[in-house]
């Protein structure tokens, strides 16, 4: 845990490095990129690692947080800010993402924050990429570093990039295959997963 602060509030200047706390005590890192989102860096340690060790690590994933949620986490200790430093080299470049809108298996490939392209869910060029979504501090993220780390096995429900979004699509039909809104469309192509 962090030093808990009831002011504290999030600070989401272009370059503030931010500690967390994950699942298993591990603690991870955090910056904020020129578009307000949060790149992780593929890194995890038990105390917190000097800030030049840190932005020299591979960024392992940049997603959008929920403002607010970063103040609560603050608040309660489960973030600490480290300072603002230069933007890591990785994090300067905006990453694209896919818009998959609920329905259709029809998505959006953004790029530099311009609709690039459209395609199927299943084209193998996007696998990697980030789903558009907003990430809670404190409810979703611990999960979700866990799983983009990939050590430990992560939760079913962890959704992210379009492999694991496709994966978890079909567990919640395997699930709940009575619920009509799980059911797959009939020409899903299948992950390979069972």
């Amino acid at each position: 845990m962090f030093e808990s602060n009831p002011k504290a509030r999030a600070d989401l200047k272009s370059g503030t490095l931010y500690a967390l706390l994950g699942e298993g005590g591990w603690i991870y890192y955090g910056q904020i990129t020129d578009e307000k989102s949060v790149g992780f860096f593929l890194r995890r340690d038990r105390e917190v690692a000097k800030v030049p060790d840190i932005l020299a690590s591979p960024v392992m994933a940049v997603v959008t947080v929920v403002y607010p949620s970063i103040t609560r986490v603050l608040r309660a200790g489960h973030w600490g800010k480290l300072g603002r430093y230069e933007l890591a080299g990785a994090l300067k470049i905006v990453p694209p993402e896919v818009q998959w809108p609920s329905g259709t298996l029809t998505v959006t490939v953004w790029e530099g924050g311009l609709a690039a392209r459209e395609t199927r869910v299943e084209d193998p060029e996007i696998q990697g990429l980030e789903v558009m979504a907003a990430w809670d501090a404190e409810h979703h993220l611990p999960a979700r570093l866990t799983a983009d780390f990939g050590v430990e096995e992560a939760a079913w429900h962890v959704g992210g990039p379009v492999s694991r979004e496709r994966k978890l699509k079909e567990e919640m039909a395997r699930r709940f295959p009575d619920q009509p809104w799980h059911q797959l469309p009939s020409d899903w192509v299948r992950t390979g997963r069972h």
